[in-house]
């Protein structure tokens, strides 16, 4: 193979008075025509009001959510820690970040134009003193969501708010959950609190909202794994961190899978499953965790799973002045919802691939 004058020619014709909006094959072109108009525009991604995902705007009135798949909200919440808090700044952290996305080149969608998704904004917290009032509001505005036929997609906040998200998607039929984590959040009460953020999905298998044989946590590591007892004696699957590795990634995907089956599936990730290195904008940072890239191929490997909501939560951003933490968790979040376009729920209203 020789490089000519004719192949320079022949690319100038093609490329030379195209612009960035301008595809040549036919999928490419599809998913320009979505982000660009004409001249190569599309909206610079550092203006305007900043949204979850850059997605469009959607005010709280819930008679507009049935024109949405996918909401995407906040729940600025950080009463049930037990370290670090901060991480009611999380949803506005993520908001921030001005660049996730559009398209997902793994997974060869771009959801935010491919679905019908919107922010619509933070639960409308009651009170910001009251940990048990905080959940009820949780569980009310996720129960709207459901009643409209809308997938909620939730950012925290601690883990905590989980719990009551669940109580909502899980409130017809027990789901299964894929939780990607670097604690398994399924301790007793602390000092005569069980709402705490390591808690939640104890609470919720209690509550029948989750059925912990359709569950699977990944990344658990630490010092304190001799709390989570109640995970494995209920019949959840555990995958350690220390058991992944780039060659394991395949079986614990395929093992995920097997677990969560084809029922309806929460995903919850924990921003600190990530190793502090990648996230140190959280309340229990836990050395020895995932890189980016082995967390958004485990969300990748999802694909097809019939995921009915999720979050990700536990972004402090006091903690990371890099703003890393954040920009991660905005990517988790955009992989979450990328899988999500291919959820067998929702997938009969999008253009998946």
């Amino acid at each position: 193979m020789t490089w000519t004058p004719a192949k320079l020619t022949a690319l100038k014709l093609q490329f030379d008075s195209s612009d960035g909006g301008d595809m040549l094959t036919p999928r490419n072109r599809e998913i320009a025509d979505r982000i660009f108009s004409s001249g190569g525009r599309r909206p610079a991604p550092y203006s305007g009001i900043p949204t979850l995902l850059d997605a469009p705007h959607l005010g709280m009135d819930s008679s507009d959510w049935t024109k949405l798949q996918v909401a995407l909200f906040g729940a600025p919440m950080d009463l049930g820690v037990t370290n670090r808090n901060g991480s009611r700044f999380g949803p506005r952290a993520l908001r921030a970040i001005e660049r996730v996305g559009p398209y997902n080149d793994a997974l060869d969608c771009a959801p935010v134009h491919e679905m019908r998704v919107a922010d619509i904004g933070d639960v409308p917290l009651q009170s910001r003193f009251d940990l048990q009032q905080s959940h009820q509001d949780i569980e009310a505005f996720v129960l709207q969501l459901i009643e409209a036929g809308v997938a909620p997609l939730m950012v925290g906040g601690d883990h905590s708010v989980s719990h009551p998200a669940l109580k909502a998607v899980g409130r017809e039929q027990a789901v299964g959950m894929i939780h990607i984590d670097a604690h398994c959040d399924t301790a007793g009460s602390y000092e005569g609190e069980k709402f705490h953020h390591g808690g939640p999905f104890r609470n919720a298998v209690l509550d029948g909202v989750l059925d912990p044989e359709r569950t699977i946590q990944i990344g658990i590591r630490g010092a304190a794994g001799y709390i989570w007892e109640f995970s494995e004696m209920s019949g959840m699957t555990v995958i350690q961190a220390r058991d992944i590795t780039e060659h394991k990634l395949p079986d614990i995907i395929k093992r995920a899978r097997d677990v969560v089956g084809e029922g309806p599936t929460y995903l919850s990730f924990d921003i600190d499953s990530l190793d502090p290195a990648f996230a140190p904008g959280t309340g229990t940072p836990e050395v020895g965790g995932l890189t980016t890239r082995e967390a958004m191929a485990l969300i990748r490997g999802m694909k097809g799973l019939d995921i009915v909501g999720g979050d990700v939560v536990e972004v402090a951003p006091a903690y990371d002045p890099t703003t890393n933490t954040a920009q991660n968790g905005a990517q988790m979040l955009f992989e979450i919802l990328s899988v999500m376009q291919f959820s067998p729920s929702l997938i009969e209203n999008t253009n998946a691939h």
